[in-house]
């Protein structure tokens, strides 16, 4: 509206030249109105006061400054119920809802930062970080190749590579591409007491046995027998069968003796298999000390029960087997992998091969008393062979 050249007060006093007794058009001449104009001024101030007009202008100015109050309380309250997010926890989201209020509700930046909480430095700041798009690619490609791995041990593939960041820039990169690994759900396990396991000093010390069950693709069972040394958490064998006699296990166990020597001790479980007469006699022909685990203390095998936990998140999972033949074949293919190249965790990312070698040069530097240095090459030829 077309702001008067004239205040309340000076409307006022023209309205008080007529009263006195002047005629309406020599004030109007005088000031430069028209009629029209001054009898819109009476009807409007006509019998008022300077002191009303100051009044009954504070009072519009007030009324102004509260319909704008209402006005803008009324915008925030939209503005809060449209953002529907029920948490604005990361810096992303906390941007992404700010820009929805610019564009939605027609706010300034500024506007929506007071609204919604925000620190507009936040919200304005640009990330100086390289995108690292190389270290991205290899780890999609890693983790596509390793679909069960973690980002730790990820994170170990990559350093053998020669790619060494810290494990929070690390991890970082991990949530950011997507790769986070689904724990599957096992059966429940009764807690109890755990008592911590003396780990062996050297190899060939002790090693765990364990039996491991799956199907083929036509629905038929088969059994697989791990042998791990505790030391180096090295997969000794890995012998598939349908059916895997206490005869079976021993001629086995000669097999892998043939080109490990002989342990200390053997740990198993209770099963039928490992507590019948011919492992009994095979223990006392070869002079070498059978440990029983109590009976349902898996724990007290952990060792094999870890690497049982791997063999079937890893390999057993992920793969539809169609015979034997080929469960034989893959499985020692995974054992090669599993000893040579995967790294584990307890072994701050080495291999089991590794931890052999250090131990070896550490140990019997020159010696050929420990056959450990010698099992990568007799491995590699006998994977398919003797005890694979």
């Amino acid at each position: 509206m077309k702001r008067s050249r004239f205040t309340e007060e000076q409307i006022i006093g023209i309205l008080k030249e007529q009263e006195s007794g002047q005629r309406t058009a020599d004030v109007c001449r005088r000031h430069g109105i028209s009629e029209a104009t001054f009898y819109k001024y009476k009807s409007k101030y006509g019998g008022m006061q300077v002191s009303d007009a100051k009044r009954l202008k504070a009072l519009e100015s007030e009324n102004a400054q509260l319909k704008k109050l209402l006005a803008e309380s009324l915008l925030d309250n939209a503005v809060l119920k449209d953002i529907n997010f029920k948490k604005m926890v990361t810096p992303a989201v906390k941007r992404s809802a700010v820009a929805h209020a610019c564009e939605m509700h027609d706010v300034s930046e500024r506007r929506a930062c007071t609204i919604l909480g925000v620190d507009r430095s936040m919200v304005r700041y640009r990330s100086r970080r390289p995108d690292d798009a190389d270290i991205r690619k290899r780890l999609r490609e890693l983790a596509n190749e390793r679909r069960r791995f973690g980002f730790r041990r990820l994170g170990f593939l990559l350093q053998h590579e020669g790619i060494v960041m810290n494990r929070k820039k690390l991890l970082r990169l991990y949530r950011d591409e997507g790769l986070a690994v689904r724990r599957r759900k096992g059966r429940k396990r009764a807690l109890g007491t755990r008592a911590p396991m003396i780990v062996p000093n050297g190899p060939n010390q002790r090693w765990s046995l364990d039996f491991v069950s799956d199907a083929l693709m036509d629905g038929r069972r088969f059994r697989i027998l791990c042998v791990v040394d505790d030391f180096s958490r090295e997969c000794l064998g890995l012998i598939a069968d349908t059916s895997l006699s206490g005869s079976r296990v021993a001629r086995e166990l000669d097999t892998i003796i043939a080109i490990r020597s002989k342990p200390k001790t053997i740990v198993s479980d209770n099963g039928t298999e490992l507590t019948g007469m011919a492992i009994l006699k095979w223990s006392q022909d070869r002079a070498v000390d059978w440990h029983y685990i109590a009976p349902g203390k898996p724990t007290q095998n952990a060792f094999v029960e870890s690497f049982n936990g791997r063999l079937r998140d890893e390999c057993l999972n992920e793969t539809l087997f169609t015979s034997v033949r080929h469960a034989r074949a893959e499985l020692a293919l995974w054992r090669r992998d599993y000893n040579h190249v995967r790294p584990h965790s307890s072994l701050k990312g080495l291999t089991p091969m590794e931890v052999n070698i250090n131990w070896t040069k550490q140990h019997a530097p020159g010696h050929a008393q420990v056959h450990v240095a010698i099992t990568a090459q007799k491995g590699h030829q006998m994977k398919q062979g003797l005890y694979l």
